[in-house]
């Protein structure tokens, strides 16, 4: 299934799914992208950690619910391979347990099956550069849970403290949390704003810095609390 022609810098994916006509339809979808490589896939979790063992995958695109061993149980198998592949967890249910699950498991992301074709492709290159890969829907999840869970940054703060650490951000620096706040990836940021995937990678670590957010997604609980994003 690897392509012997494709560059040296292609991401190597494995994909997880026990619907055949699923895998089917991402491998299709991932055709069309030159740098992405479907180097194996599995029919359930067992198989998968199996087949990244073997083939080591930069990338494994994972379904929470499968027979044998589900997502979720193989986060932690995956993550203990040497190298251990990002893992992106691809499902139809987007309900706070799962994600939540699969974020303190240490997948690298979440993406809801209904998404389309680019931001699936944009989805496996930003979590092969190291990006955290979120759906918007579900970032409204995440942001959901934290706030409700008390669990998001300087919960003590109030309005006013809020709004001194976003007074410490240059103008195109709050551009960029208010992109990251609606779920968007380094790449789609770039090329909203205009500016390349390197650039936006500095303004999102100067952001965590300035604010005091320990990961894009507490940031983007900060530009949600403090009215950046609606």
């Amino acid at each position: 299934m690897t392509d012997p022609a494709a560059p040296a810098n292609t991401v190597r994916l494995l994909l997880a799914d026990d619907e055949e006509l699923i895998r089917h339809g991402v491998r299709l979808i991932l055709r069309h992208a030159d740098d992405i490589d479907v180097v194996g896939e599995a029919a359930n979790g067992a198989e998968a950690v199996e087949l990244a063992a073997e083939l080591r995958p930069d990338v494994a695109l994972v379904d929470v619910r499968m027979p044998v061993l589900d997502g979720l149980a193989a986060i932690e198998r995956l993550l203990a391979l040497d190298p251990a592949p990002r893992v992106v967890m691809l499902t139809t249910f987007g309900d706070e347990e799962n994600v939540t699950r699969a974020l303190h498991a240490g997948a690298t992301g979440f993406l809801l099956k209904d998404e389309g074709p680019h931001e699936l492709i944009s989805a496996v290159r930003a979590a092969a550069a190291g990006d955290a890969v979120l759906s918007p829907g579900v970032t409204g999840t995440v942001i959901r849970r934290m706030l409700q869970g008390g669990t998001a940054p300087h919960d003590t703060d109030d309005r006013s403290a809020r709004l001194t650490r976003l007074a410490r951000l240059t103008d195109r620096e709050r551009e960029v949390l208010t992109l990251l706040g609606q779920g968007l990836a380094n790449l789609e940021i770039g090329r909203r704003l205009g500016i390349g995937v390197g650039t936006v990678k500095t303004h999102v670590g100067s952001i965590l810095e300035k604010t005091a957010c320990e990961s894009r997604v507490q940031a983007a609980v900060l530009a949600h609390r403090t009215g950046l994003v609606a």
